[in-house]
């Protein structure tokens, strides 16, 4: 079960990963149990708004993937740790729940959800950033490498600099312009580490080809994908063609974009509980 943890905020939790990590996490609200997987370069933080939105409703354990916040980052990376994480914070809640993912936490989440089909009972993926055709630049597959570089040499700023352009498609201005966020960039520096796991999370679905559904054939519970109606046209096409090759029920939501889930989460939420209301009435 979880336990207290010594951090001075008293709402925080954790659980051992099977690697024996420890994996922190907050928890609000009561009913189903809904696990948010966090996008690139964020904790836990990122989704305490929606979290708070969920959790009138249903029972919200929002967690910090492991290298980030207060969780640790015990040995080599692979996805496959990244989902006994969440396979331990759901053994902790009961054995069931579902799980909602945005961005690289999407894909992170549909790769959990096909891996632990009996405990995973829902799905609900905002704009995994999959690249299918040709309305955007592939992402090299060797950027997971240089990243990896950049960090191993003290130049964690750079490579964040460097997902953000590389990965994200951040033009210069932007990027100049979150540099001037002395805060929020201080904690993506801190993180740089996990820009190279993300990076490999999303090796082979962003090389501007259609999709195979091999990856996420375990898939057995209902899942619904979601796209912003301002968000740019190859992501579009990739979260409609994602959607028909799992099976998943497919929703626009109007006037949102790629970071809405941080901004402006309850833009999200009728979409969110008619899901939760219908997969699981």
């Amino acid at each position: 079960m979880p336990k207290n943890n010594a951090a001075p905020d008293p709402s925080l939790y954790q659980v051992t990963s099977a690697d024996g990590t420890e994996i922190s996490f907050e928890r609000s609200g009561q009913g189903q149990i809904v696990i948010l997987v966090a996008q690139a370069l964020s904790d836990l933080r990122d989704n305490r708004r929606l979290g708070a939105l969920l959790a009138v409703t249903h029972t919200v354990v929002n967690y910090d993937r492991r290298g980030r916040g207060n969780s640790g980052d015990t040995g080599a990376w692979s996805v496959v740790r990244e989902i006994e994480d969440i396979e331990a914070l759901i053994d902790a809640h009961g054995g069931r729940a579902v799980l909602f993912g945005a961005s690289s936490g999407a894909v992170l989440a549909l790769d959990a959800a096909a891996a632990l089909p009996a405990k995973v009972v829902g799905l609900i993926a905002y704009e995994p950033p999959v690249i299918v055709d040709d309305r955007r630049v592939p992402v090299p597959r060797d950027l997971a490498d240089r990243l990896e570089e950049l960090v191993r040499d003290g130049r964690a700023s750079d490579a964040v600099r460097e997902f953000n352009r590389v990965a994200l498609g951040a033009s210069p201005f932007m990027i100049g312009a979150m540099r001037l966020m002395v805060g929020p960039w201080r904690t993506m520096v801190a993180m740089a580490q996990t820009t190279v796991y993300d990076t490999r999370l999303c090796v082979g679905l962003q090389d501007g080809v259609p999709l195979t559904a091999d990856r996420w054939k375990g898939l057995r519970g209902p899942s619904l994908v979601l796209v912003g109606s301002k968000s740019e046209p190859f992501v579009q096409s990739g979260t409609r063609e994602l959607s028909s090759l799992i099976g998943a029920s497919y929703a626009t939501v109007d006037g949102a974009h790629h970071a809405t889930p941080m901004m402006k989460p309850s833009a999200l939420i009728p979409s969110v509980l008619s899901f939760l209301s219908a997969a699981h009435p």
